[in-house]
């Protein structure tokens, strides 16, 4: 699988700005040859998101399905469409969709774990004032087997990424947002625990940097192997990286280092106080 992780610059609120650049970079992924392109977190209003959000970006998902969607098939790509900021009856989720080469949505995600945070001499956030958190684990079947997908602060919590690997996910999608706290901390380290833990190729895929927003990213989207290698990794600035993803290795890891089929399931449980 080659794979493309679009490290993207947006313009906070200007969805009309933020989906003309999201298809020209997903044009440019697949004339460079991708068969899998995946953007990032918030991409149509820019992060932090649902402060931001204008009445005219209602139902991002409706206007996601309808670039990704004639695009995966013109374009004879699969599109991970990062995750959009989208309001849904009064309520507003973080989503991240998911289309087949044939223009097909295959996958949809809302966030689960929503991003409040309150870090000494660092930043505050509190993303459930404005947002609904999601309730489902999601795994997909691909032309290149499994994948799971979840968004940013998800990745935190070991058991949504074990639960994926255990339904069959080799491959973890993460569109995220990490800043400027957090980012040269736990970026790396996280991608790198979660691959090896679960012997699967972690993506991590973010926004580019921009020094004048609000919310300041971290970007250094990255491909990490199942040995936990980083196999690829950006710096901060707008751009594309093609991976090329040999999902052989994630069945010879498992062979060679039996961690997942050695669980002792009957032991993992707390009893008594």
């Amino acid at each position: 699988m080659r794979l493309s992780v679009i490290q993207m610059d947006m313009r906070l609120g200007e969805s009309a700005y933020n989906f003309a650049h999201a298809e020209a970079l997903l044009r440019r992924a697949a004339a460079e040859g991708a068969d899998t392109a995946l953007l990032p977190e918030t991409w149509n209003t820019g992060f932090f998101p649902a402060d931001h959000l204008p009445e005219r970006s209602d139902r991002g998902g409706e206007a996601v399905k309808a670039l990704c969607a004639p695009l995966a098939r013109e374009l004879n790509m699969n599109i991970v469409a990062g995750s959009v900021s989208d309001r849904r009856g009064g309520r507003v989720y973080n989503t991240a969709y998911v289309f087949d080469r044939q223009g097909n949505q295959i996958a949809k995600h809302r966030k689960v774990h929503l991003f409040d945070i309150a870090v000494k001499d660092g930043q505050c956030y509190q993303e459930s004032a404005t947002l609904t958190a999601g309730d489902q684990i999601t795994v997909f079947d691909t032309e290149f087997g499994k994948m799971g997908i979840c968004i940013c602060f998800d990745c935190r919590f070991p058991e949504i990424v074990r639960l994926m690997t255990l339904r069959g996910a080799r491959t973890i999608l993460v569109p995220a947002a990490f800043n400027m706290t957090t980012g040269p901390a736990h970026w790396e380290l996280m991608f790198r625990g979660r691959a090896v833990d679960n012997q699967c190729y972690m993506i991590g895929t973010s926004d580019a940097r921009d020094e004048q927003a609000g919310y300041i990213s971290w970007g250094h989207s990255l491909v990490v192997s199942p040995w936990g290698d980083v196999v690829t990794q950006m710096d901060e600035k707008p751009g594309i990286q093609i991976t090329k993803i040999d999902l052989d290795r994630v069945d010879a890891i498992r062979e060679q280092l039996p961690l997942l089929s050695a669980r002792r399931t009957d032991l993992y449980e707390l009893k008594g106080k």
